[in-house]
């Protein structure tokens, strides 16, 4: 029996011992291949970290003093100047966009020039800055997409426009956001002859929302609407 336990033992160590050797061969015959593989990827991280201090960083400064001329002009419902600039020292929504396409301030502008676009009463091309931008954030992005549906609206697409009051209300999930969203739902319901779905629109504020702005003279549109399913 001892003599059969040391056998399986001495081949266990064969195995081990084969095995380890074949790892040391297949190591020293791919050694050059590892090296230049480790070194390529180190090589790309300090590309990467280059790129971003000595070139995204500074380029992303340098947009956000290119844009605040813009924003101003935006505030003062300027829109003509804020998107397409003065002329002299600013050069526009557009032309930030085209400059700083890498940054988050060019993000940012796409926001702005959807905007402007729209208050200039060009749906078409608000939309398609609109659907450019891109970001997480929960005032922000309701917003934008609450601005969406009115182009759709505007558009005559109706039903693309209630879609996106419905996502502005749901992502906004705020007492002063959310029932302007579900208002305009509302009232586009109604454009395309929906009363049941406006009715649902309004009511929802009415429960939800008892201390928002809308709330105030709910009953009416609830009223309105009821009247013609009837």
């Amino acid at each position: 029996m001892a003599k059969k336990a040391a056998k399986a033992h001495t081949h266990a160590e064969t195995n081990v011992g084969e095995i380890f050797s074949k790892s040391e061969r297949f190591i020293e015959s791919y050694r050059n291949h590892v090296f230049i593989a480790v070194a390529a990827l180190i090589l790309i991280v300090i590309a990467v970290l280059g790129i971003r201090h000595y070139y995204y960083l500074p380029k992303e400064k340098e947009a956000q003093g290119a844009i605040f001329p813009g924003e101003n002009y935006l505030a003062t419902q300027q829109w003509e100047l804020a998107l397409n600039g003065d002329g002299k020292d600013y050069v526009g929504f557009l032309g930030i966009i085209e400059d700083y396409g890498v940054t988050k301030t060019a993000k940012l502008a796409r926001a702005y020039a959807g905007i402007c676009y729209y208050h200039l009463n060009k749906p078409e091309e608000a939309l398609e800055y609109l659907k450019k931008f891109d970001a997480n954030d929960k005032v922000v992005t309701p917003l934008i997409k609450g601005l969406m549906g009115d182009c759709y609206v505007d558009l005559g697409k109706v039903a693309e426009g209630i879609k996106y009051f419905n996502k502005a209300a749901s992502e906004a999930n705020s007492d002063f956001f959310s029932p302007i969203y579900l208002k305009k739902a509302g009232i586009a319901y109604e454009s395309i002859f929906d009363y049941p779905n406006a009715i649902k629109m309004y009511q929802t504020i009415k429960n939800k929302y008892p201390n928002s702005q809308e709330a105030g003279d709910i009953d009416k549109y609830i009223d309105r609407a009821g009247l013609e399913t009837k």
